[in-house]
């Protein structure tokens, strides 16, 4: 029932700052956890950061703890992930996907997922 729609990707340099954005519609996003993933090329989706359905507590990969910030805005049903300092190696397509279960870290326990936005960071 729910879709998701990135926003926000782009080519910067490193130390850069980029805001993705995540959209969804359908039904009852504010019960949903959130969460958001990258891939690089030729690399596995990795878990980058989730935010649940009231905003009370927020999950990080180690490597983006100090940079990155997600949040969300229930009334606009989007979710955010805020990138500064960014660095070459975060350069992935970043998707956004919902989950129900407390598994927050894990790819496969989340339900729905976008299309994914691609970021680039040039050095």
């Amino acid at each position: 029932q729910v879709q998701l729609v990135e926003y926000g990707g782009d080519l910067v340099q490193t130390g850069g700052s980029l805001r993705l954005s995540c959209t969804a519609s359908g039904r009852s996003f504010e019960t949903y956890t959130m969460g958001w993933f990258r891939q690089a090329p030729g690399k596995e989706r990795e878990f980058v950061a989730a935010i649940s359905w009231a905003a009370s507590r927020t999950y990080y990969v180690d490597s983006v703890k100090g940079r990155f910030t997600i949040s969300r805005d229930n009334a606009k049903n989007t979710v955010y992930l805020q990138m500064n300092n960014l660095q070459p190696e975060d350069t992935a397509v970043y998707y956004c996907a919902l989950t129900r279960l407390l598994s927050v870290y894990i790819r496969e326990s989340y339900e729905v997922w976008g299309q994914g936005t691609q970021v680039a960071v040039s050095s």
